[in-house]
C-alpha cells in the first residue's frame, strides 16, 4: 500500500488504519515523492489525494498510469462531480470524498485487493492466430490472459475497463444495469456513484473507437445501463 497525502495527520490515520487491516504501508507526502515511490516499489494500491504539492493528484495518475497498473483511490476534499470524473479519467479505480469513514476506506481497499492484479501482456510482433476467448465481431476478448484485440491488434485496458468489458461480453445481447455492473467489478458492498461506470464505458469506448452514437460493440440503453453486441 502506499499512501499518499499532504495532511500529515490523515496520512497517519489512514496508514494506522491500513496496518491494523493487517497490511503493509508506506506513506509520501506529495507528487513527486508519490511517483517515484511507485516506481520504487510498485505498491497494490495507491490511496492518492487530489490536492497535492508539486504535482497534484491528477497528474500523479496519469504519470503512474504510464508504467503501473496498481488500484488507485483518489481522494478529493470537494464534493464535485467534475474532479470525480477527470481523476477517474485519467485512470483512477474509485473515489472517497473528504471527510470521510477510515473504515469505510479500508473496505473499498480490500475489495480493490480481492480483484485480480495481472500486469498488461504485449502481443509479440507478427501475432495473427485467433486467440481464445469471448469474440464479438472482429472484438476477441481473452479472460485467461487478460487481454483484449482488436481486428488482431492488442488493446491496452486498465484492471477496472477489462473487468467491466469482460462483464458485458460474458453475457452478449443481455442488458446490464449499472449496479449489475458495481456489483460484478468493484463489489456487491459498494456504495458510491454508480454512473462512475459512464466514465469507465466512455474511455472503454474511446480505447476501441467504438462511438456512443453508432455503436459498434457496447451499447447504451437508456435509464437501465448497457450490452454487449455487434447488432442494434
Amino acid at each position: 500500500m502506499l499512501v499518499v497525502d499532504d495532511e500529515v495527520d490523515l496520512a497517519q490515520l489512514i496508514e494506522g488504519y491500513l496496518r491494523k487491516a493487517g497490511l503493509e504501508v508506506a506513506v509520501r507526502h506529495d507528487g513527486v515523492q508519490a511517483v517515484a515511490a511507485v516506481r520504487e516499489f510498485s505498491p497494490d494500491v495507491l490511496v492518492l489525494d487530489l490536492g497535492l504539492p508539486g504535482i497534484d493528484g491528477i497528474e500523479v495518475c496519469r504519470q503512474v498510469r504510464t508504467f503501473s497498473d496498481c488500484h488507485v483511490l483518489m481522494l478529493t476534499a470537494r464534493d464535485d462531480e467534475i474532479d470525480k470524473i477527470v481523476g477517474l479519467s485519467v485512470g483512477a479505480d474509485d473515489y472517497v470524498t473528504k471527510p470521510f469513514s477510515p473504515r469505510e476506506l479500508v473496505a473499498r481497499v480490500q475489495a480493490m485487493l480481492r480483484r485480480a492484479r495481472t500486469p498488461t501482456v504485449e502481443t509479440p510482433a507478427g501475432w495473427e492466430a485467433q486467440r481464445p476467448g469471448l469474440v464479438i465481431g472482429d472484438l476477441v476478448v481473452d479472460e485467461s490472459a487478460r487481454e483484449v484485440y482488436l481486428a488482431g491488434e492488442p488493446v491496452g485496458l486498465t484492471r477496472i475497463e477489462f473487468d467491466l468489458l469482460a462483464a458485458l461480453a460474458t453475457r452478449p445481447q443481455l442488458v446490464l444495469s449499472r449496479r449489475q455492473l458495481v456489483e460484478t467489478v468493484w463489489d456487491t458492498s459498494w456504495t458510491g456513484d454508480e454512473h462512475l461506470v459512464d466514465v469507465h464505458i466512455g474511455r472503454i469506448r474511446k480505447k476501441l473507437g467504438d462511438e456512443a452514437a453508432n455503436p459498434r460493440f457496447i451499447h447504451t440503453i437508456r435509464g437501465i445501463g448497457y450490452r454487449m453486441g455487434t447488432g442494434r
